[in-house]
């Protein structure tokens, strides 16, 4: 089996231009959101882009399998408030469409965040905050299965993203992604996407083949490898278990080049979507040339 490794491409223009800009980086994979990341409302795809882009995602040899849409990074299925907890709902049954129409098989998104504020002070704090955090597993859950429910002729997998726990947001233990996936009624349609440096800064060493095996051996016991539908390929600015999600290039973060040579040696990550979301896209087609540089066989 083989490495396919791209990154989260522009869609500007038309979803369609999406894998036209994977294939000028040298991508095998990518990412793409299906419409504007920072707005609730857009136009439905039109037959013409949809047909544009399965033709271009063809011209560019990528399966759909190896594409990795993101939903919009205002949706949050674990809201505590109704108003919005539906807005969210619906918004990502609208990306869960989307994807069906074009063909894809995954929709990667961000578990949610519960918005609660506990003062560390408070003699409680940790049972407060736990409590705060598995209701809103289960309200996210019952969103995941609402969604489910909503296009019940779909294939599209809801592939959950784990964080680095910075604020409310929640997915950074992979406890949270196995009660999330144990919640599914409908198991087929659940996966995980591993972002390395959320992993990281969530407290998952990644730096050495110890640290990294401990890490790969913890997330098969509590998630395991086959609910594993992609990874997102990021170094980190912050260290260790500090809990902050900033992004940096590869090789020039806290991670360096071992994690990612780890994992590019790592059979249990064929065949699935490694995509980069580092934060100097002008590097993406080194980044993705270097990557595939340190596989050994």
């Amino acid at each position: 089996m083989a490495k396919y490794v791209g990154a989260h491409v522009s869609a500007a223009g038309g979803v369609e231009n999406a894998p036209l800009n994977a294939m000028k980086i040298g991508a095998k994979a990518f990412a793409l959101f299906t419409k504007n990341q920072k707005q609730w409302k857009a136009r439905p795809l039109t037959e013409e882009s949809i047909a544009a882009f399965r033709e271009n995602l063809r011209t560019s040899g990528i399966a759909p399998r190896h594409v990795l849409p993101h939903d919009s990074y205002l949706i949050n299925l674990g809201h505590p408030e109704p108003e919005k907890l539906e807005r969210s709902r619906e918004a990502f049954v609208d990306e869960l469409v989307r994807c069906e129409q074009l063909g894809l098989e995954k929709l990667n998104f961000h578990p949610g965040s519960h918005l609660v504020k506990i003062p560390k002070r408070d003699p409680e704090y940790e049972r407060k905050l736990q409590e705060a955090e598995y209701h809103c597993l289960d309200v996210i859950a019952e969103s995941m299965n609402r969604a489910v429910e909503a296009t019940p002729d779909s294939k599209v997998k809801l592939v959950i993203e784990n964080t680095a726990g910075q604020g409310t947001n929640l997915g950074y233990r992979f406890e949270h992604l196995a009660y999330l996936i144990e919640r599914m009624e409908d198991k087929s349609r659940v996966g995980v996407c591993l972002d390395t440096c959320h992993t990281f800064t969530a407290g998952y060493d990644l730096r050495t083949p110890e640290a990294y095996e401990e890490t790969m051996r913890l997330f098969d016991e509590i998630v395991g490898f086959e609910y594993l539908e992609g990874m997102h390929i990021n170094d980190s600015k912050p260290p260790l278990g500090s809990r902050v999600d900033r992004h940096h290039s590869l090789g020039m973060g806290e991670l360096g080049w071992g994690a990612f040579e780890l994992i590019m040696n790592d059979p249990r990550l064929d065949d699935i979507p490694l995509v980069l979301e580092t934060i100097d896209e002008s590097l993406w087609p080194e980044e993705i040339a270097a990557l595939y540089r340190l596989k050994k066989d």
